[in-house]
This record gives C-alpha cells, sequence and structure tokens, in this order.
C-alpha cells in the first residue's frame, strides 16, 4: 500500500486537510499525520487520527516517539511528504534548512518527493521573501500545487488560497501510482476456497489460501479500478478500497457474484469445490465402526454461468489448477471465458506466496515463470489494461 506523510501546518485552511484525508483513504492511500502546533489550533489530532486510522505525531521530543527516531522513521517510510497547508513560514524554514520542530526536522531529514500546498494571505505570498523561497525550493526539486485566486479568509482577494483537496488529492494520487487507466471500470474478483458442508462441524474444501485474488485485487485498485472482491474463507487481508463479499459455499459465492453485474471485468481465481453433500446433515454425524458413504452433486459452476448470464463482463477469466497436461485441459475452460490462467498445484503452489502459471487465450498462450504473486497479478493487469483500452 502506498502511504503519504502529511504535514498541516498552522493555517485556518488546515481544516480542508480532513477533506484531503479522506479522499486519499478512499483512493487505498495509507496517510500519516505531523500536525505543528499551530496547526492544531484549527483542528484537533483527534479528528485527524479518527480519520487516517493511525496516531498522530506532533512533538519533536516525545519520548515514546524518538527512543525510536520518530523524524527520521517517519521521513523514510513515506512515499511521498505533502504539506497541505502550508504556511509562509514552514516554506521560509525549509527553504532556509531549519530543524527547530517535528515539522521541518522531518523535511530536511526526508529524501522522498516533496509537495507543498501553499495558503496564506496574498500580501505574505507576494512578498519577496516568500517567492524567493519557493523558487529556491523549486529549484532543489520541490514541487507546488497552488496557492489559487480567490476570496481569502481575511476577506481580500487574490492568490493565496489553498488548492482544493480533490485537486490537491488528484495530484498526489498521480504521483504515487502514475496513470490510472483502470479508472471507471468495475471490477469483480473471487477468491479463496469454498467450503460445502456436511454437517454442522465438517466440511469438503481444498488448500486455497486465496493470496492469488487478493493480489490481483490489490493490483487492479492500484490502477484506479472499482473492485468487489468475493472471498470464501481465507486467513488474508484484504485490500483496503475493496468493496469485500465473504462468503462460504458455493452456492453462496455464486449468488454474490450475480448481484455485482454489470462489471466491466470479472477474475475468477477462486477454487470453488466441484460437488456438495446431496443432504448436510442438520446435526453433526456420530462416528461408527463401519464404511459410510456420501451421495455428491454438482455445485453450480460459477465461470458457465458468468459467461451465459445476460449481463456478462467485456472481459472474463478463469482460474485453472492443474495437476497434468495443464496447457491442454486449461484450453477446455475457453468455452466459458475469454482469458485462462492455468498453474500445477502440484507443484506447492497452494498457499505459497509464488506462482508459475500460463496465460491462455484463443490466439496466443504465455508461460510466466515462477514469481511472486503479487508479481503474478501485476502482469496480469498490464495485460487486462493493454485489452480493455
Amino acid at each position: 500500500m502506498k502511504q503519504i506523510l502529511l504535514i498541516i501546518t498552522g493555517s485556518i485552511a488546515a481544516y480542508k486537510s480532513l477533506e484531503l484525508i479522506r479522499f486519499l483513504r478512499k483512493e487505498n492511500v495509507r496517510v500519516r499525520v505531523i500536525l505543528t502546533p499551530g496547526g492544531a489550533e484549527f483542528i484537533t489530532p483527534l479528528s485527524c487520527a479518527t480519520l487516517t486510522e493511525e496516531p498522530v505525531y506532533s512533538d519533536l521530543f516525545s519520548l515514546t516517539e524518538e527512543t525510536e527516531m520518530g523524524h527520521i522513521r517517519l521521513a523514510r517510510e513515506a512515499d511521498l511528504v505533502v504539506v497541505a497547508p502550508a504556511t509562509a513560514d514552514i516554506i521560509a524554514k525549509v527553504a532556509e534548512g531549519r530543524a527547530d520542530d517535528l515539522a521541518s526536522t522531518t523535511l530536511l531529514t526526508t529524501t522522498r518527493p516533496i509537495v507543498i500546498a501553499p495558503a496564506m494571505n496574498v500580501e505574505m505570498w507576494n512578498n519577496q521573501a516568500t517567492q524567493s523561497n519557493v523558487k529556491l525550493l523549486k529549484q532543489r526539486g520541490v514541487e507546488f500545487i497552488g496557492p489559487e485566486e480567490g476570496e481569502l479568509a481575511c476577506g481580500e482577494w487574490g492568490r493565496g488560497k489553498v488548492t482544493e483537496p480533490s485537486a490537491i488529492s488528484a495530484f498526489i494520487i498521480d504521483k504515487l501510482f502514475g496513470d490510472r487507466p483502470l479508472k471507471g471500470f468495475k471490477a469483480l474478483v473471487t477468491a479463496g476456497p469454498t467450503q460445502e458442508l456436511i454437517d454442522p462441524v465438517r466440511f469438503i474444501s481444498n488448500p486455497s489460501s486465496g493470496k492469488q485474488g487478493y493480489a490481483i485485487a490489490e493490483a487492479l485498485l492500484q490502477k484506479g479500478a472499482e473492485v468487489t472482491l468475493i472471498s470464501g474463507p481465507t486467513n488474508e487481508t484484504p485490500p483496503e478500497g475493496a468493496h469485500l463479499n465473504l462468503v462460504q459455499t458455493a452456492e453462496e459465492m455464486w449468488k454474490a457474484t450475480e448481484s455485482v453485474l454489470p462489471v466491466d471485468l470479472a477474475i475468477c481465481t477462486a477454487a470453488v469445490s466441484d460437488y456438495r453433500p446431496d443432504h448436510p446433515s442438520s446435526q453433526k454425524i456420530k462416528k461408527k465402526n463401519e464404511a459410510s458413504s456420501l451421495t455428491m452433486i454438482p455445485t453450480v459452476d460459477i465461470l458457465a454461468s458468468l459467461s451465459n448470464h445476460k449481463k456478462r463482463p467485456r472481459l472474463l477469466i478463469g482460474f485453472a489448477a492443474e495437476t497434468e497436461n495443464i496447457v491442454e485441459n486449461a484450453k477446455t475452460k475457453l468455452i466459458k471465458c475469454d482469458w485462462v490462467i492455468a498453474n500445477d498445484v502440484s507443484k506447492g503452489i497452494f498457499r505459497s506466496n509464488e506462482n508459475e502459471v500460463y496465460l491462455i487465450t484463443p490466439k496466443a498462450n504465455e508461460h510466466w515463470p515462477r514469481m511472486t504473486k503479487k508479481e503474478v497479478a501485476i502482469k496480469l493487469v498490464e495485460h487486462i489494461i493493454k485489452e480493455l483500452k
């Protein structure tokens, strides 16, 4: 997950930083906040902590934070450092290389890109000292967004108004993720195993961990897609920003899947049980010293159901877990979907953080040698972007 460090300084525009946090969290960005004493005159640490779900930092000499050199840790763990709103004072401190509080010390320590969104009175912005500081910082590679021209809090009109949070957020997202080609696309991902009950304490399932599906959901989110993740029972942490729907059985997974339609894209990574007991017992079946049998019936074929649905996704991708004749067996699934991702689960793929797959389409087969499941997800999403665009 991408992470920014947001420094909020003592401007009346500080209240807009709360909205900026909300925008960034919706885009699956982790936000940590340094709130200066001046900033705390306008908004509270509790407001920032509630929206970020993270501790708020303010004291350079905090015993609990600085025993771990907190200002260095904050500076290095972020992908981007953003000062919004930025007063003339913090701009001057950064230009001069001063380090007399947590905010300025962190800005002097960081090697990450810095973005500054100024907010101040028009005369302060136009002052030669401020303009000289801004020019110097730009020469050093610091990026500025705004300020805008408009009515200021003091009642005057001119340049000095902080850029709106939505625009700052869009600027930050572009810096963090680059182009977001799947913005506006809806994606559905199924992941994990299903469990088909025999009785209240026993079920039929498989060793699927859900790791690959969760990684694909995260990769799609990072490219701007709106993602619904329908998951069987796993121990995986879902990516922030995904619409999560937890299910247990194949029937529940199909109903959840159908309820999401229409979507532009569906990727069915879930290891869905092919059969279920015909009549699960409502009570625990007692052990007997004799042979026992179960009558099994087929479960719903989710991939085929999606393929034949009147709201069929534009691009439908299925996964094939095979143990022999990988490509040949997987090709048979092309009658139900557009692409098939095939892997050999006899090689210890289940529950592993790595995968080795074949991308099979009507036109070609690609072999992707063993790599992490996150790398598989990123590579697959790159192919998806080319197809949908």
